[in-house]
């Protein structure tokens, strides 16, 4: 009988994650597996430390009820910690270089987390001083990922421990990991040596930035964290990965003899590899994982025929859209694609097919409703709520003037006519027909104010680069940011632009 499958909260199914063999890419007579921590409920194996730091701050009494946690992260420690603060109910704050995707602050604000950029310049050291700065200053728990030993000790008793139930019968040659925190190395590390003595344990870092390979020991301040960005460190691809200073518990991994191979890795071979792990493999990772693979392979190429490898795979890729990993993938047809569409003739966008007729087919009405006109009167004469937009819930022209309106401050009233409210006795297609008569075209949506018709999105748009809409506004009172400087054009969806 499987185990059941009913937990009490999102936490409850963090870890426990799969090995999955590699086929394709694997090296002839080599035994290459993949832990896939992207089946964590936030996408990442930082799903594991979120729930650990916190949880033993909780036991030891450092977080009290809802305080604020404060947090230094390139991006997936700080999803899952708001997922684990969301879940619990703290307040989270997150500090990031302004240079890591854009995915990942958005993920994090939508969990509910606020995010605090720091200049790009000011690398990984500038974004862990902004949060130690911030906890000192207001009282804050900072959770100190990159030294606390909460965030080891949990890959000790649940990374290492599946790692070892899987590999029980045949054995574990080689397991490979990056680092970034260091809480996955010397974790997991620990673990295996302990009770595999024989698996060796291969770490991998940017080739451009051997803050291990080098030798050079991290400038720390006195009370142990990093007062200066490594002299090793560059700029790399593999966001997570080796930020400019050697956190304490990765030092701690090598100093306790944990680490028995560093193999340096290429940005180039990294997208390669998170690529074909996609498109050959169906394995959908990020840069970090593509990285931790061409690791694995070029162990594997060393190996001893019918070695056991494991590869850690951090995370998924869907928050690396705006990054070199997606540059070659486009949102639009190529050339291949627009074929496959001309192949057959309809529902194409270079000819498009006449909407079929069909004959003696019921007429709409195109009476006008005397409710629903003085419905409309009556809000177009509230002076409370000058701006009125008719709209649609999901329109994405009415979520593109929506977006002009939040960002110029504008109130307003949007009457959604395809909402449940209207569509009882067809009161929003009642009000259409009303508008279409008013404002002589039949589309969604239609903008008036102070009763003034400015017309549909693109009306409203050229309104307002004319400087009329600014004009109406003032003279009715409504409130907006003036001096705003904006192209309402860049609202509108991103195929529009593409045609």
């Amino acid at each position: 009988m499987r185990p059941t499958m009913r937990f009490d909260s999102i936490l409850d199914t963090i870890g426990r994650t799969p090995v999955v063999r590699i086929g394709k890419l694997a090296p002839a007579g080599i035994n290459l597996f993949v832990k896939v921590e992207s089946f964590n409920p936030m996408g990442s194996v930082k799903d594991r430390m979120a729930r650990a730091v916190i949880e033993d701050a909780e036991r030891s009494g450092a977080l009290a009820p809802g305080q604020t946690v404060v947090e230094a992260t390139s991006g997936n420690t700080g999803i899952s910690l708001a997922m684990v603060c969301a879940q619990k109910g703290y307040p989270l704050v997150i500090t990031m270089a302004e240079n890591f995707s854009v995915e990942r602050r958005r993920l994090m604000r939508f969990l509910g987390a606020r995010v605090v950029l720091t200049p790009a310049s000011e690398k990984g050291t500038g974004m862990l001083a902004k949060a130690v700065e911030l906890a000192r200053e207001h009282g804050w728990f900072l959770t100190r990922q990159f030294d606390n030993e909460a965030n080891a000790n949990v890959h000790t008793a649940t990374t290492a421990r599946e790692i070892l139930a899987d590999f029980a019968e045949d054995g574990l040659d080689y397991w490979v990991s990056g680092f970034g925190t260091g809480g996955t190395l010397k974790g997991v590390a620990r673990g295996l040596k302990a009770e595999s003595p024989g698996t060796r344990i291969v770490a991998c870092e940017p080739d451009n930035a051997p803050v291990l390979r080098s030798g050079i020991s991290q400038e720390r301040s006195v009370d142990g964290s990093p007062s200066v960005s490594h002299p090793s460190f560059r700029p790399h691809l593999m966001q997570g990965w080796s930020p400019d200073f050697v956190a304490k518990l990765t030092e701690d991994a090598q100093r306790e003899g944990l680490v028995d191979e560093i193999v340096p890795v290429g940005g180039a071979e990294a997208l390669r590899l998170s690529r074909a792990l996609a498109r050959e493999e169906g394995i959908f990772c990020g840069i970090s994982s593509g990285a931790t693979l061409a690791a694995a392979l070029d162990v594997g190429r060393r190996a001893p025929k019918g070695a056991n490898i494991l590869c850690m795979l951090p995370d998924t890729g869907e928050r690396y859209l705006s990054t070199p990993l997606f540059e070659d993938i486009e949102a639009e047809m190529d050339g291949e694609e627009m074929e496959i569409s001309r192949s057959t003739s309809g529902y194409r966008f270079d000819s498009p097919a006449a909407p079929p007729q069909k004959p003696g087919g019921p007429v709409l009405p195109t009476e006008i409703d005397p409710e629903a006109a003085s419905m409309v009167s009556r809000l177009l004469e509230d002076r409370q709520q000058a701006v009125v937009m008719f709209a649609l819930e999901w329109c994405e022209f009415c979520w593109s003037v929506r977006r002009l309106f939040a960002r110029l401050g504008i109130s307003y009233r949007s009457v959604d006519l395809d909402s449940a409210q209207y569509q009882e006795g067809d009161v929003g297609g009642k009000i259409r027909r009303v508008l279409a008569a008013k404002a002589g075209a039949p589309t969604i949506p239609q903008i008036f104010v102070a009763g003034r018709h400015v017309g549909g999105c693109t009306e409203v748009f050229d309104a307002y680069k004319a400087g009329q809409l600014q004009e109406w506004l003032d003279g009715a009172d409504v409130g907006f940011d003036a001096d705003a400087n904006i192209d309402p054009y860049e609202f509108l969806p991103g195929w529009v632009h593409a045609r």
